[in-house]
């Protein structure tokens, strides 16, 4: 009989407003109030990092958010605006240590060098904890606050206008992040010299143009930002189906993909896998995480009837991309170690009500899936690299690669 240990599995939080479910806002633990306040956003940061998470991602968009996945709306019982998440990762990393911070970016209206300088300024404050979780949109009134590019309303993925457009964005989502990476390299590790005696402060022949000329984009380079500690920080990406697969396999670190059982959860990971293989990244590791809204409370009865009072607030029914869980500590923690047999590395929890919940994730399911050996019991790893193993890249650039 084998004494080797379950592996150990990771761990992340997705954390959007007052929490997930739309009416979370209207719960004694959500502090809506405090929304748009520093210390909000810290205190749930914090509180994942008691827990010993990987990391946090920070929900964003260029529009106001909508019941409607394609287009705004006009209610007013929902919670709406957001604060910008790199600036959110970036105020609170100086008050953290471990934690992995991974802001969301919209790429389809926001230029990549920009991007590329974002981030890498967040792992140089970060000490080598900063991500990346790209997206796209296809929003007609996202695409109408710049005035580059006119997109019709779309109300169905099932047209072909539909499949055209989100096939072309993400396209375009996978060159801009290949010219992030790019931008990243452009700066050779050692290209700092900072010698105050000979006046030197920089090795100019260690700065390198990227000369990226794609479809969608036309990028010099280099950037103004020196290599992250990373020098790659993870890149994350949000997947439902085989075109978004495909930017998985072709740019992405970690996917997070939504299975409703165990079956599907294995077919998702096989097509993935099926992707990178084709993309020529068989070799390299590609998480595919996950993702679970979560209502945790002390029975499952409890958590049933706190979600029967949020629906009945919001005025419908809760439904949204990923399953929902309903139940303990416990009972969840059988469902990612099942989960986690088809293949899944690890789990995205989104809290349906992120002061009610979160707490739940850190006080309850981290020591529950400790005693199973199935999570750290402390944090082994200075960088959001290390803590998912993934080696520091060498740069591309480099006359030692060369």
């Amino acid at each position: 009989m084998s004494s080797t240990p379950p592996a150990h599995l990771h761990l992340a939080v997705a954390l959007d407003g007052t929490g997930w479910h739309p009416a979370s806002w209207r719960e004694p633990a959500a502090r809506p109030r405090d929304l748009f306040t520093a210390g909000y956003w810290t205190d749930l940061i914090t509180e994942a990092e008691r827990g010993l998470l990987d990391f946090v991602t920070i929900e964003d968009g260029l529009g106001p958010q909508s019941d409607h996945p394609w287009a705004a709306d006009e209610r007013t019982d929902r919670v709406r605006g957001r604060l910008d998440a790199v600036l959110i990762a970036s105020r609170v990393a100086p008050l953290t240590r471990h934690i992995g911070l991974v802001p969301t970016v919209v790429a389809t209206h926001t230029e990549p060098f920009h991007i590329s300088k974002a981030i890498a300024t967040l792992d140089h404050i970060s000490g080598g904890r900063a991500g990346l979780r790209v997206r796209i949109t296809a929003r007609q009134d996202e695409a109408a606050h710049f005035g580059r590019r006119t997109i019709r309303r779309i109300d169905s993925l099932g047209t072909p206008y539909a499949q055209e457009v989100i096939t072309e964005l993400f396209d375009e989502a996978a060159d801009h992040v290949e010219v992030v990476r790019r931008l990243w390299d452009s700066w050779e590790d050692d290209a700092e010299i900072r010698d105050a005696a000979t006046g030197r402060f920089i090795d100019r022949d260690k700065l390198h143009h990227i000369g990226f000329e794609g479809r969608f984009f036309s990028v010099k380079g280099p950037s103004i930002t020196p290599r992250p500690p990373q020098g790659q920080p993870p890149v994350t990406a949000l997947a439902h189906g085989t075109v978004p697969y495909r930017l998985l396999a072709r740019q992405a670190d970690i996917g997070y993909v939504t299975p409703h059982d165990t079956a599907q959860a294995r077919a998702i990971v096989a097509e993935i896998r099926a992707e990178q293989q084709a993309a020529g990244r068989a070799g390299q590791t590609l998480h595919v995480f996950g993702d679970l809204l979560v209502l945790l409370d002390d029975s499952r009865a409890e958590a049933e009837a706190r979600r029967d009072r949020l629906d009945a607030l919001a005025g419908e029914p809760y439904t949204g991309d990923a399953p929902v869980f309903t139940g303990t500590a416990r009972q969840l923690a059988d469902v990612l170690e099942e989960s986690a047999e088809q293949g899944l590395s690890g789990f995205r929890l989104r809290p349906a009500v992120a002061g009610h919940d979160l707490p739940r994730i850190t006080r309850d399911l981290v020591p529950e899936l400790q005693r199973r050996r199935r999570f750290r019991d402390a944090y082994g790893s200075g960088t959001l690299r290390g803590l998912l193993g993934l080696a520091r890249p060498a740069n591309r650039y480099s006359a030692a690669v060369a």
